[in-house]
């Protein structure tokens, strides 16, 4: 785990890895007040063991962070933990620490430092935050009270839509800051940051940038911070990492094809509008629980007898199970295909 002081030398060896798979949480019992821990370490023992997935992104939007009590939280970590490194013990755990308040927030980060978590990402506060100024204030609070590398997460989801400027001043301000997941679908965002803070390793989540060449010159970095790559791949079917590998090695016209030839673009194409969006909320970015837990059922993981989100989402409509189901019978990874 990388102190403080040696997060960006970290990063720079390359203590950001190939890919990170952000794990939703399986709920269980009425209303989904349980969680379901055989269903949590079942995935955690499939990302890390079966897929050979080498990092862990835990406890962020996919996981409904915002639904969850601080004790699940504090759980959820040590479970994935205790499971990953039984199976890999140079899984490199990433834990989400934001939360309701600054305090609430701190409470996680250092929590998330003496489990043994190797950086803890944070992302603009969904309560008022007063712009950039209030942000630097907001990360400041936490970096000045722990020592342990950061991340930051701009997620649209917040409600607040960060500038390069804005995430370049993080960057001065606060030396433990080594990592950006840019989840704004920017790409200009990500280019002007880099030229800002060219020490920051960036992740972008629009591919097009890796599919023109911004990790061979520098731009974004080499690995997939928290992503759902696992519901994208099979143990017999690796799609995804066959084309993260084909990107990662400068095959580029390869990577394109393969893409194109796997099925992934498909099942982009066919699931991406229902894992960040919804039609009662239009124009709003969001991480759908129920989605992605939903094509979990399909590749036959386990996602505890309660298949939906806790409130506040909402509940995920049959046209969206249709697509999805039919998008992954047809790339072939379906565990069993409708009528069997």
């Amino acid at each position: 785990m990388p102190s403080a002081s040696e997060a960006r030398e970290w990063v720079a060896e390359g203590g950001l890895h190939g890919i990170g798979d952000s794990l939703y949480t399986p709920f269980s019992g009425p209303d989904g007040d349980e969680i379901d821990w055989d269903a949590y370490r079942t995935l955690v023992r499939y990302c890390v063991g079966d897929l050979s997935h080498s990092m862990l992104w835990l406890t962020s939007g996919i996981a409904e962070w915002w639904s969850l009590t601080i004790p699940e939280r504090k759980k959820l970590l040590e479970v994935a933990i205790e499971e990953a490194r039984a199976v890999n013990p140079d899984t490199v755990i990433e834990a989400c620490t934001i939360a309701n308040s600054a305090k609430d927030t701190l409470e996680l980060t250092q929590h998330a430092q003496a489990v043994g978590a190797d950086i803890c990402f944070l992302q603009a506060p969904p309560m008022e935050a007063h712009g950039a100024e209030g942000i630097v204030r907001f990360v400041k609070y936490i970096a000045d009270r722990t020592d342990i590398a950061l991340g930051f997460f701009p997620s649209p989801s917040s409600g607040y839509l960060m500038s390069a400027p804005d995430l370049a001043l993080l960057a001065r301000e606060i030396p433990a800051l080594c990592a950006v997941k840019e989840g704004q679908m920017q790409p200009s965002l990500a280019k002007a940051l880099h030229n800002l803070a060219p020490g920051l390793f960036i992740w972008e989540c629009d591919y097009i940038v890796y599919q023109a060449g911004w990790l061979q010159k520098g731009i974004v970095g080499a690995a997939q911070l928290g992503a759902s790559g696992y519901l994208y791949e099979t143990p017999e079917h690796p799609i995804y990492s066959n084309y993260w590998s084909l990107i990662w090695e400068g095959r580029l016209q390869e990577a394109i094809a393969y893409s194109a030839e796997s099925g992934m673009d498909t099942i982009s194409e066919a699931v991406g509008g229902w894992f960040t969006s919804c039609p009662q909320r239009r124009g709003y970015f969001t991480h759908w629980g129920e989605a992605f837990k939903y094509v979990a059922s399909v590749l036959g993981l386990p996602i505890g007898d309660y298949p939906h989100s806790r409130p506040p989402q909402a509940l995920l409509p049959q046209a969206a199970k249709d697509d999805i189901r039919a998008a992954y019978e047809k790339v072939g990874l379906a565990k069993q295909p409708i009528g069997v």
